[in-house]
């Protein structure tokens, strides 16, 4: 599929389990199941309209078509036959992959979106992770930095300094949400949203908003940025996209639900190839060699989620995004 001036009513994905509807006359977008409609409802709460929204803005400006993933992954149901995973992707010639993923039961809905660049390009990739219970919702909303702003103080500057406004506007409504471990932090930025809150229709109003407004961020950013030339940033990027790939798909916290809903040899597919595809493809190191604290005996992984042991319990930047710890 190519979104571009002008497309048509109706494009059919590769894999025909996945419609994307449009309509020329106003850009709406309809996500849906070739059998049914899914509705991700949960205490009220939808997230579908989070994602038709990010792609409507999207294809306003970029030149969206499926990406190779669209093929393999488009649909899965748990091992209780009732949870539903709904999942897209797709790609542009700046960026490598754009997905999505929502999961839907009577208890839960979860909503994965992110977006990640071509090593060509250094901008952060977009990340939104919300999970929505009947009593609690957890957020973590940023444009994780692609290159460790402790080392990289030009790059904090060049991408972070004009939009912490945007943090701002949203960080009384959406407080710090509690511990972070010190090996996490180091992939968040300044503008992080990591909260917790219980549903009402002014917070997921608020966090719709939100949403749109550091993707809309994100995006301008894909537009604006120039290919790399120079040999070495492009490796230095596809490293540290690498990295960032490495330490996702082996301590991400959705792993458990993940492998609850599905089992462990689907669960880690899934997290591999879809979530955090590049792993496998953009770089050989392992997670020892990016992470050699975590080995432990017979060169295997430690399970535990921290090994320095220090956590932040309070937002650990100023009002301008200066790290403070």
């Amino acid at each position: 599929m190519e979104f571009g001036s002008s497309f048509g009513t109706c494009f059919k994905a590769a894999n025909p389990s996945v419609l994307i509807s449009t309509i020329s006359k106003n850009r709406n977008i309809s996500l849906r199941s070739k059998h049914q409609r899914f509705s991700f409802r949960v205490s009220a709460v939808s997230y579908k309209k989070f994602a038709e929204s990010a792609l409507q803005e999207t294809i306003k400006r970029v030149v969206l078509e499926p990406s190779p993933l669209q093929e393999r992954y488009s649909s899965m149901t748990g091992l209780d036959g009732k949870t539903q995973l709904q999942m897209l992707a797709f790609k542009s010639p700046k960026i490598r992959l754009l997905r999505s993923m929502a999961i839907e039961n009577e208890t839960i809905q979860v909503f994965d979106f992110a977006g990640f660049m071509k090593p060509e390009y250094d901008i952060p990739i977009f990340c939104a992770n919300f999970f929505t219970s009947a009593n609690m919702n957890i957020v973590v909303l940023d444009l994780n930095p692609l290159h460790q702003l402790t080392d990289h103080t030009n790059y904090q500057d060049k991408y972070y300094k004009n939009i912490m406004s945007i943090y701002h506007k949203y960080d009384e409504i959406f407080p710090w949400g509690g511990k972070l471990t010190g090996e996490s932090i180091k992939f968040f930025s300044p503008l992080v949203m990591w909260t917790r809150f219980s549903s009402s229709h002014e917070k997921h109003n608020a966090l719709f908003s939100a949403f749109l407004e550091y993707y809309q961020a994100w995006l301008e950013m894909t537009i604006q940025v120039k290919e790399e030339m120079e040999p070495s940033q492009v490796r230095a990027n596809r490293e540290a996209q690498h990295k960032y790939l490495t330490w996702r798909a082996q301590k991400d916290p959705g792993h458990a639900l993940l492998r609850k809903l599905l089992g462990e040899a689907k669960a880690k597919a899934l997290l591999r190839d879809f979530l955090f595809n590049g792993v496998d493809e953009l770089g050989t190191k392992a997670f020892i060699d990016y992470f050699p604290e975590y080995e432990i005996e017979g060169g295997t992984v430690s399970d535990k989620r921290s090994i320095i042991g220090k956590s932040f319990e309070t937002r650990p930047w100023d009002s301008n995004g200066r790290f403070i710890g």
